[in-house]
Formats: C-alpha cells, structure tokens, sequence
C-alpha cells in the first residue's frame, strides 16, 4: 500500500433522512479517505427473487470518487433477505440445537446448494454492476464468516466423504478413533451415524475441523468468483474476528485463520477491546499479531471500536492511542464499526464515530487529529515491517481437544486462556511475538518459541520441536503438549510423550491442586501470587533440572518446572497452572537464556514498545502509555526524531508521556539498535 488507510463502514440505507453530502464533507474533515459498503444490506439490493436494485451502492460509489474518498465493496452474503428463507426454508442451518430461524444474520448453511446458487448470483450481479467503477480499491468476502455450526444430514454426509477420503476403511477409523468404546463401530460407511451426539471426542473433534474446512472452501469458492471482476490492483480480503468474551479475546474456535487466509490478498480482521480504565492495548497486539501472522505482512483492521457501548466510550486521548496501537503492530488500515450510530434494531446502542445526533462530537474531533496526524505521517508509518525472534505456536487442533477434555470438571478455564497467560505476560514486557502454528516450517528463525497446551500433535510436529531445540532453538512447553496424536488418540507412552527427548521429563499422574504452591524455586514472586491452581502434573526428571516442586505433604517430591539441556538448546517445561506473575518470571528466564533480552525489557506495562522498519529501512519505535499516570523515563535508544512533536531527541535524554498517550521515534540512521 502507498497510503494508510483510515475508514469506517458506510451504511447509507440505515440513514433516518437524506444527508449524504454531509457525511461526505465530515468525513473529508476527519482525514476519513476509505469506506465499506454493501457487506450488510442484501435485502436492499435484491428486495425479491431476482429483482436487483443497486442504485445505493451507485450513490455512494459516485458520491465517494468525486470526494477522493475510495471504497471497498463487500459481498452482501452473511445476511440473508426473507424471501429466501420463505421461498426456501432449507437454506437455514440445522445445527445440534435443531433449525435455525429467521431474525438474525448467519443462520444459513454455507454448503446448501440453493444459498450458494442465490449467494453467487447476489456477487456476480454486484460484481458486474461496480466492477469498472474507480472509487473501488478493494472487495470484502463475506463478514466474519464462520461455519455457523451447521450440521444437517447434507453436512453429515460430506463428513462420511471426508473421513472415507482420509481413513479409506472404516477398520481404520474405528481403530484410530477408538470406536469400539459403547459399542461405537462403524462396519459400513453407509452405517455411519450423524456426529451432533457423538461421545467420542476423536470423531467429535474431526468433525470439528471439518467445519472449519466448510470456511476455507466457502471463503476460496467467493474468493474465485471476485477474481473474475476484480481490477489489477484491487486487493480481497476478509474480517476474520476472534474468540468473543464481550470483546475480541483468543484464537478463533471455529475457524483456522492461517488455512482461511490462504486465498487472500491480504489479511483483514475485526479488533473489539476494552476501554477506559480497562484498555491495555493487549487485544489490539494479540489480534495485530495473529494477523499479520497469517501472512507475515502488513494486515487491515477492517473494524474496531469508536464509541460503542457506555462502557467503550474512549476516555480523551483513547482514541488516537488505540488508532496508533494498530498501526504498532503492522496495520495498514484503521477502520471504525461504523460511521453513524444506527437508531433502530439490535446493534442500536453498538455506537458509531458519529452519536445518534449525527453531529460533531469529542470522539468525532479526536479522529480529525487521527486522520490528519495519518495523512502527514503516511509516507513513515506505513507498511512497518517487524522481525521478531520470539513466536507462541497455536493450534485450532487442541484448543478444541481440550473443549472435549477439559483441564477439570470444576473449571470453565479453557485453551484460550493459557495462550493468554502467556500472550498477556509477553507484552507486559515488552516481547513482541508472531503467532505460529502446526505447518510454520521457518522455526528455526525463532530463538524462542512458547508451546502452550499443544494437546493434540502430529509425531511428525512433536519431532520437529525436538529438531528445533536440539539445532539450538530455545522452547517453554506447558502442561498437556504432546498428550495425544493428531486424531485425539492419547499416547501410550508416558508423557510428554514424544517431547520428552527434549524436556527430559515424564509424568504418569496428574492431579486438581487443591491448597498448592511452589517451593525450591528462584522465582521473584509474593507469597500471594505463588499458587498452582486446576491442574498440576507429578513430574519425574529424566535429564532435567528442576526449577520448582509442589509445596504439598502428599506431592512435595515431584518437580512442578523443569529445564533441558538438549543438543545445542534449551527447553523448559512447566507443568501446572501457575499465577501470570509466575509465568512473567518463566518468561524473563526463558527470554534472556535466548539472549534476546533487549533494551525494551527494561520497560513494563503500562509503558508499552513496539518497534519495526518503515519502507525507508528506517528503525521505528512507538512508545504507548496505557495508564492516566505520566510516565518519564530516560530515551534507550539512538539519537531519534520524535514525528509527532518533530522533535529530536538523543540517547538517555529525558522523555515525559501524558496519560493515556503516546510517542513515536525515528531512529537515525547511525547504527541499529538491538544489536
């Protein structure tokens, strides 16, 4: 991209009264130079079967191009128009609660053939309508598409397809996924039952993946029919968005990001964070993080928040902090969900940049700096390229696993919440990471990866990790790696199974801590925040040195943290659930073994760093600060030019940050830093 890119959706059919030219001429004053369109409104454009109307989008399109303001139109495919589901009511997904029905937006089965007749037509008939038009820079697939949990018995017996393609036998399939347990056989493919109710996790979680497959096709399928259309240069992507907790949270359960990306010009996703007292800025670097992981390039934040809800209204300063928190981690766009806040219907109080007035507001004028500050720095800021020697290896795979197994049957902890204790760690000192998963063949471009819960592994992954520290790479592995094969089958083996070459340490039993701390350790950590909670396992060294026991009368003699010396590297184990302040002082350890213990370690939350090249090969360092406290603290690096002040600073020179605000730094070029 040559410009950054800042937006919001546009939705000019939700407008209670004409006033398009106004929004037009406040979007121009607030440095607004792209909009989304079309994404949401299929019943707009094909009101009945066949009868098509696109005069808003061409209203918008036209409106869009004489401003200078570009565009990037959305196939309108999540929601579908009533007709439809009258006509054809079996375009409704049945799930394992039984028929979807009509009111909200993705209810459909994505496999139907009757939805993907009309979702086709709806795209062709669009495409062929906006496809020569020069507003138009770009095209959306879809909205954060997922599989919806569609499971009627014409999903059912794509499945029986895919595990014929994959077991050939059915002896093979009832051998790797234990279905002989309850008399769970399947002698005949055509015996095969429908999964929605099965008991075995295996065939539960192969179905799983499946359906996440059911995405990849579906996006690729729209993906092939846009390309016929599309212009050189316009890019396609998609808003992928995460595991939901009120707010963007974890690696997304029912999709595969980096398989779902694939097809893809560029990665787009949906960023959803807390606010006020509340921002941290971890969602914002975590979702950052994965997307550009996708790809490992530059990414779009196709929405994030302006207003939102009460509570999300941004605290002054909020704004821009979040705008340029994106831009720290690699986006090339900043887009708001969505322009004007919507009077009517479910996402009534889910506000825009504009209130429910439609007039200029605090948050309003605070974009205006965003845009400007986006406009004059552009040429500095854009296409930041980052490098990291640290990754975190996630996995669709055994985040469901554990949805089946979980850690105890008192607890709602799940794998997302590990991969966040150790994510949230990460940042708190100023780590930065990419998020890798089971096909990254590059590992050896890291210095340390982390390996949270790698529950369900390939031999061949588990191997590869092994070759990995063995060849000089440093790991941290959690509780519960290496604990079944791809196919949730557990090794027979002790655990850690495969693993175990590289960790030096098995363990037969585990156990629900239940009053537990760690003893015989080194870590700096209070006695308050000392606990090994929901899940411990009894481990014996093999080869491994132990960093920590249980300080328990009946568990005392089994180690808790381990470390191996294995080839030329290192691997530390830690086999419970410990308190984030204990697994920050694993971290600290496991960074600076690396040796990639940098000036920005020096720093702690809620100063936040985050560092890059710019196009001009130039080192980037933007400084947040995430807290209503001032932070002052003396410049680390090189002589630097401050962009927003346009004030150079040199090396040890003092620097002040204003709550809730942030720097951004230039190195010059006399010699990198982090050498």
């Amino acid at each position: 991209m040559k410009k950054l890119l800042y937006g919001v959706a546009y939705y000019d059919e939700y407008m209670p009264y004409e006033r398009l030219e106004t929004d037009i001429q406040m979007m121009k004053e607030a440095g607004i130079n792209v909009v989304r369109i079309a994404e949401s409104t299929w019943s707009t454009h094909e009101p009945q079967n066949g009868i098509f109307d696109f005069r808003s989008v061409s209203r918008v399109l036209d409106a869009m191009y004489k401003a200078d303001i570009q565009v990037i139109v959305g196939t309108p495919t999540y929601a579908v128009p009533t007709w439809m589901v009258k006509e054809h009511p079996e375009v409704l997904a049945i799930t394992k609660n039984g028929p979807k029905e009509y009111g909200a937006r993705q209810i459909m089965d994505i496999t139907n053939p009757t939805y993907l007749f009309y979702a086709e037509r709806i795209i062709r008939k669009l495409m062929d309508h906006v496809k020569d038009h020069p507003a138009i820079i770009g095209y959306q697939i879809d909205n954060e598409t997922k599989h919806y949990d569609t499971s009627g018995p014409n999903v059912q017996q794509r499945f029986i397809k895919y595990l014929k393609e994959k077991f050939k036998t059915t002896d093979a399939l009832n051998d790797e996924f234990g279905l002989a347990y309850w008399s769970n056989n399947v002698n005949a493919w055509e015996d095969m039952p429908s999964v929605i109710a099965t008991i075995n996790g295996s065939l539960g979680a192969e179905f799983s993946k499946f359906q996440r497959k059911l995405v990849d096709d579906f996006l690729a399928w729209q993906v092939e029919i846009v390309k016929e259309y599309r212009k050189e240069g316009q890019f396609i992507t998609q808003n992928f968005d995460f595991e939901w907790r009120g707010y963007s949270y974890g690696i997304q359960p029912n999709v595969n990001h980096f398989s779902a990306s694939k097809p893809f010009d560029i990665t787009g996703v949906d960023i959803y964070h807390p606010s006020q007292e509340d921002l941290t800025g971890i969602e914002i670097s975590f979702g950052g993080d994965v997307a550009r992981s996708t790809k490992q390039q530059n990414y779009l934040v196709v929405e994030t928040e302006a207003q939102a809800f009460s509570n999300w209204t941004p605290f002054p300063g909020q704004l821009r902090l979040q705008a340029f928190s994106h831009l720290a981690s690699g986006a090339n766009m900043v887009s708001y969900w969505h322009w004007h806040s919507i009077h009517n219907s479910f996402e009534t109080y889910w506000k825009g940049l504009l209130s429910h007035d439609l007039q200029p507001n605090p948050v309003y004028h605070e974009a205006k700096t965003i845009g400007a500050d986006f406009k004059r720095l552009s040429a500095k800021l854009i296409n930041l390229k980052k490098k990291n020697k640290t990754a975190i290896l996630v996995s669709n795979e055994s985040l469901t696993g554990l949805s089946w197994f979980k850690f105890n049957h008192h607890s709602e902890l799940n794998y997302n919440d590990i991969v966040r204790l150790i994510y949230d760690e990460l940042y708190k000192i100023n780590v930065e990471v990419d998020i890798i998963h089971s096909e990254t063949d590059n590992l050896a471009d890291y210095s340390l990866i982390i390996v949270p819960c790698l529950y369900v592994a390939s031999d061949e992954l588990l191997e590869r990790l092994n070759q990995y520290v063995y060849n000089g790479g440093h790991a941290v592995f959690t509780f519960k790696s290496g604990f079944t094969n791809e196919n949730l089958k557990v090794r027979t083996s002790s655990q850690p199974g495969i693993i175990e070459k590289a960790c030096g340490v098995q363990y037969q039993m585990f156990v629900e801590p239940k009053n537990v701390k760690l003893t015989n350790h080194s870590y700096d950590i209070a006695e308050d925040n000392n606990e090994v909670h929901t899940w411990m396992e009894l481990l014996t060294p093999t080869t491994a040195k132990v960093l920590a026991t249980y300080d328990h009368p009946a568990w005392g003699e089994y180690a808790a943290i381990t470390c191996n010396e294995y080839g030329k590297g290192f691997a530390t184990y830690v086999g419970c659930i410990v308190s984030s302040e204990t697994m920050s002082e694993i971290l600290i350890d496991a960074v600076k073994r690396a040796n990639i213990w940098r000036q920005e370690q020096q720093f702690r939350f809620p100063v936040i760093i985050k560092s890059g090249l710019n196009d001009a090969g130039h080192e980037m360092k933007y400084f947040f600060n995430y807290s209503f406290e001032e932070q002052s603290f003396a410049y680390p690096f090189h002589e630097s030019v401050e962009l927003l002040e346009d004030v150079t600073y040199q090396n040890e020179e003092m620097i002040k940050i204003s709550p809730w605000s942030f720097k951004i730094f230039e190195v010059k070029e006399r010699g990198r830093t982090n050498k």
